[in-house]
């Protein structure tokens, strides 16, 4: 396959250079083969002998489809693949489940207060945001990697631009803790000077911020530790796929998120199509090689794989092998 790009570290090498890697992410603009990649990576990494939980964070999800299998109610076993388990994320439950905490605390807040108003007019101000079920969904993914029950997690569409922000907004967040925790304690302890009893009431909203800054902190610690985590962005040779990743790169190096690499997904082979080949086919390899003339010069040392165009879908385990093989190949 004749290309523009060189491959420096390859994908193999890198996973073997960085033995205690054990979350791996794989973003990029929709239709790029997210999925496909994450899926393959999870298929290899089982093929290791390591735990290895494929799991889905996008709302849209397609790792059933891409398995052949269901794999949305709870975390299954891969059918024919040892060592492999796959769940897409139920996001109704998560955002059901978010609800009824932030239900709870808001209604016992009110108790507090002493103020008589039903606490499901504010939960449905609070999760009426856009970005509530995208947080939801960060939170879970969250909790999944701090149980460590796999040797290692494989994530597809994880959500970026919200990681992103999370993790840049860190300091804002940690004052914003501290500050109510602050309040919270100075309150609890006025309440307790005018209580005519010695016995200390229970705080469910200083335990709530206490825990989430601790899960804050640990996420951070997690997902910027370059030994233990890595991004990988799938590019297309095309001009949008090629923006968005070069845009997400710059942000996560920004604030200290481990990039992995980049994934040159979909290419065509000239020598594969023989001699025979119609102008439109042409015009799409001539395309591609000037794309990858600019992934060659914007991430020069970052590409891991350059993945071919199949001449089928990538679904079920037989392609997924054939991508995976591809995928982690050495480049000749």
């Amino acid at each position: 396959m004749t290309t523009a790009v060189e491959i420096g570290t390859s994908m193999a090498r890198y996973v073997a250079a960085h033995p205690s890697l054990q979350y791996f992410f794989f973003g990029g603009k929709g239709g790029v083969g997210k999925t496909a990649m994450a899926g393959a990576t999870a298929l290899w990494l089982a093929g290791q002998g390591r735990r290895t939980l494929l799991a889905s964070t996008n709302p849209v999800h397609s790792l059933s489809g891409l398995l052949g299998q269901n794999v949305a109610v709870e975390h299954t076993p891969v059918a024919g693949v040892p060592h492999l388990w796959a769940y897409e994320i139920d996001t109704r439950d998560t955002i059901e489940r978010s609800k009824r905490e932030i239900r709870d605390k808001i209604q016992w807040f009110l108790k507090f207060a002493d103020i008589s108003t039903k606490a499901d007019d504010f939960v449905e101000s609070a999760t009426m945001n856009p970005a509530f079920e995208e947080s939801a969904m960060f939170e879970n993914m969250v909790e999944m990697m701090l149980k460590k029950e796999y040797d290692v997690y494989v994530f597809d569409t994880a959500p970026t631009a919200n990681a992103r922000r999370l993790l840049g907004m860190s300091k804002v967040y940690s004052l914003w803790v501290d500050k109510m925790l602050k309040s919270r304690q100075e309150a609890r302890t006025l309440r307790e000077m005018l209580s005519f009893t010695k016995k200390k009431d229970e705080d469910p909203l200083l335990e709530y911020l206490l825990g989430f800054r601790a899960r804050m902190g640990q996420a951070r610690a997690l997902l910027t530790d370059a030994s233990k985590t890595a991004f990988f962005f799938i590019a297309l040779p095309e001009a949008l796929p090629i923006a968005v990743i070069t845009r997400f790169i710059g942000w996560f190096h920004e604030f200290g998120i481990p990039v992995g690499g980049v994934i040159v997904n979909m290419v065509m082979d000239r020598q594969a199509l023989g001699s025979q080949v119609p102008e439109f086919v042409l015009n799409r390899l001539r395309m591609q090689e000037e794309h990858l003339g600019t992934i060659r010069e914007k991430f020069d040392g970052q590409v891991r794989a350059i993945v071919p165009l199949f001449d089928q879908e990538v679904r079920g385990i037989p392609m997924l092998q054939q991508t995976a093989a591809a995928l982690f190949a050495e480049p000749a």
